[in-house]
């Protein structure tokens, strides 16, 4: 049950960091550097569109790990 909740938690932070964070996040890191021509700062917003989304995949499983352990711990002591 703790893996469930942990993937539920995990899509959801995906989710609210796509929606919220990645497009800001990728758009800062972009306009902080100087490019060369424009596929390269295209890969550039790309990957740190991805990257944001990936933490907040981490960042969602590791609070959805903590919930579903503290609720299973009177569980386990019986």
């Amino acid at each position: 049950m703790r893996y469930l909740v942990a993937m539920v938690f995990a899509v959801i932070g995906a989710g609210l960091a796509m929606i919220f964070v990645s497009s800001q996040v990728a758009d800062w890191v972009v306009a902080r550097q100087t490019f060369e021509n424009s596929d390269d700062a295209e890969t550039m917003n790309m990957l740190a569109f991805m990257a944001s989304n990936v933490i907040g995949l981490i960042i969602g499983w590791l609070v959805g790990w903590t919930i579903a352990g503290g609720s299973s711990a009177g569980d386990q002591a019986s």
